[in-house]
């Protein structure tokens, strides 16, 4: 019995530790400006930073508005030498909420995507 509970401990810590190395070769989205759910005054820009360096030809970044239609100036794109930025520049934009929409590869391959929303006062 005692050789079954510690078979049993050390295949979940193997399990345990392989998963955690597994979620860690991703990037993932580290914060963003504007940042999620928040109230702001109308931004010139939407910055995401990653966690990893980012391909830039196959890294895009998008804001619509509530219908679903972009309102960004087409310029998303990694920027600069900070190979972690995503970057897209954006008119005054009135009140209402908007929502980011964003897909990237990483430059070890690793692909990702996601969305948030904030609010123009």
């Amino acid at each position: 019995m005692i050789k079954r509970c510690l078979l049993a401990t050390f295949w979940s810590a193997v399990l345990l530790l392989g998963w955690s190395g597994y979620a860690a070769a991703h990037s993932n989205l580290h914060h963003s400006d504007p940042a999620a759910n928040s109230t702001v005054t109308p931004p010139p820009v939407v910055q995401l930073w990653f966690n990893k360096p980012l391909e830039a030809s196959f890294s895009k970044v998008s804001v619509v508005d509530g219908q679903g239609q972009a309102v960004d100036k087409g310029d998303g794109a990694v920027k600069g030498a900070n190979a972690k930025l995503l970057e897209v520049s954006l008119p005054t934009l009135a009140a209402g909420t908007y929502k980011v929409l964003w897909s990237i590869v990483a430059t070890d391959g690793h692909k990702g995507k996601g969305e948030y929303s904030f609010t123009v006062k």
